[in-house]
């Protein structure tokens, strides 16, 4: 029997296939990741050798390689439904990585382009708009409910407590919940 969390992280998983599948063949592959990676850094204009940017591509080829592993898969891509399998394990088993503090360190450095450890709204913007091609309706939302001191900016220990929440949590939309559409 499935819980409301499992549903839950199950559909958020789902959103996050649905905004890789870059070519919508209903596979997630190497070339997805890396599409992935180039829109960060053309929505924050960095440079391949930015340390950054190397830190953003390392970690999606950490995580694709997981994947894999996780997914026991005979070839260099993934099902939707192996994807959230391997996705769910991957999360879990932080033998190796640990995804959700990984990706949010190395997502928030890139997001925070100024440099000050804090993610106001227009890079918050600039990361749902321009990344993950959400619209202006939800990531104002999705601002709120990741700044939960309310001070119009999001610290990293939020980002990080969002990423969190994002692949842990059964409330779709609670407090520090990121809920980015893909």
């Amino acid at each position: 029997m499935t819980t409301g969390a499992t549903d839950s992280v199950h559909q958020r998983i789902e959103r996050t296939f649905d905004g890789l599948d870059s070519n919508h063949d209903g596979y997630v592959d190497w070339s997805d990741y890396q599409n992935l990676v180039d829109r960060y850094l053309g929505a924050f204009q960095l440079d391949r050798g930015d340390r950054r940017a190397r830190a953003l591509q390392t970690i999606h080829e950490m995580l694709w390689l997981e994947l894999l592993r996780h997914a026991g898969a005979g070839e260099d891509r993934l099902l939707k439904n192996v994807f959230i399998a391997a996705t769910r394990l991957t999360i879990v088993d932080t033998s190796r990585l640990n995804v959700v503090e990984g990706f949010g360190h190395a997502i928030f450095d890139v997001v925070d382009t100024d440099g000050d450890n804090e993610i106001d709204k227009d890079q918050f913007d600039r990361l749902l708009r321009d990344v993950w091609q959400a619209d202006s309706p939800e990531s104002n939302k999705a601002f709120g409910r990741v700044d939960t001191d309310d001070d119009g900016t999001i610290s990293r220990q939020e980002f990080l407590q969002a990423a969190h929440k994002y692949f842990n949590s059964s409330d779709l939309n609670g407090e520090g919940n990121l809920r980015a559409r893909a």
